[in-house]
């Protein structure tokens, strides 16, 4: 469904945000036969390849089905192979059970035990996690973001108010409210000298200083715009704020 003329627009625009879902719900090719998915665990990988030779920064997120009808051992290692190979930024990773009506249901018996199943459920969660960790921190730890602020975060207390945004890869960002920043990122413009505290909509440039598996956190730096933050010339600009933090 991701043709090069989609793939070439999401890398070169800078207002179409670099995150695409490709739900896998299994690394195994005969699982995968068997949920009339209609691709094989190779084709699939070939497809992630594709995508991030086009998208270099490209997010990815998928869908995963713990103990399908007839999963084996082995079909499970495969998917958990599967997670491991893509490191996948975001999933939706749920234990398999019988929807009324559908192919599965009427043709194939629920036949994996469900403690078996959580525990397939478990290690999938696990492998997931260790590969979201992991490409956070190649990939966000000490770099900046433009992130669009959504409101307060859930981890916001009284004595530490947080704000809480997007990246364009649809990863979270929590980050200090109520901090006056720089009202434009570009030094020549006189808003530069004018400080503001962001607030709901606003794009944020935000150094990126600790990472977990979900959540990214960091230090506003200024408020910006997506053409401002995109254009080449900011790139020393953003070295030097990422130096001066």
């Amino acid at each position: 469904d991701f043709s090069d003329s989609v793939l070439k627009a999401i890398a070169s625009r800078h207002n179409v945000c670099s995150q695409l879902h490709l739900p896998a719900q299994s690394g195994s090719s005969n699982v995968l036969k068997a949920m009339r998915r209609g691709y094989t665990r190779e084709a699939y990988l070939d497809l992630v390849d594709h995508v991030r030779a086009c998208v270099p920064n490209v997010c990815l997120s998928s869908d995963f089905i713990a103990g399908f009808c007839g999963e084996s051992e082995e079909d499970h290692s495969d998917t958990l192979s599967l997670i491991k190979s893509v490191e996948y930024d975001q999933a939706f990773m749920y234990a398999y059970s019988v929807r009324e009506k559908t192919h599965a249901s009427r043709n194939y018996s629920d036949d994996v035990p469900s403690d078996i199943k959580q525990r397939r459920l478990s290690e999938i969660i696990a492998e997931f996690r260790r590969g979201a960790l992991n490409r956070n921190i190649k990939n966000e730890l000490n770099k900046i973001r433009v992130v669009l602020v959504e409101g307060e975060s859930r981890k916001s207390r009284e004595n530490n108010l947080l704000m809480t945004g997007r990246t364009d890869g649809n990863k979270r960002v929590v980050f200090p409210a109520n901090v006056q920043v720089p009202a434009s990122l570009d030094r020549c413009s006189p808003d530069s000298e004018v400080k503001v505290v962001p607030k709901i909509g606003d794009y944020i440039a935000v150094l990126i200083t600790e990472v977990s598996g979900h959540t990214l956190q960091g230090v506003p730096l200024a408020r910006t715009t997506l053409c401002e933050f995109s254009r080449k010339e900011f790139s020393h600009e953003n070295e030097r704020l990422r130096e001066k933090n």
